[in-house]
């Protein structure tokens, strides 16, 4: 079973008699709030990741990559 925690946010009277109007469940809201912040932070994580990744493999050139594949296939 999942673990939960309460999370809480303070809000404006009127937003609050308006999500009560319109049927909208705060914790729903919250919850995918919380989740599109956390997938757009962790793609903001691997893009730099990679970048990083790009400017070391920039730097092994194309003889590098050639002689990496002859010396794998020689192992074999």
């Amino acid at each position: 079973m999942a673990d939960y925690v309460t999370v809480s946010a303070r809000i404006k009277r009127e937003l609050k008699d308006e999500m009560d109007r319109l049927g909208i469940k705060p914790s729903e809201v919250i919850r995918k709030a919380i989740e599109e912040s956390i997938r757009k932070k962790k793609m903001e994580i691997l893009k730099s990741r990679l970048k990083e990744a790009e400017e070391i493999l920039k730097k092994v050139g194309e003889e590098g990559w050639i002689e990496a594949v002859r010396e794998s296939r020689e192992e074999r």
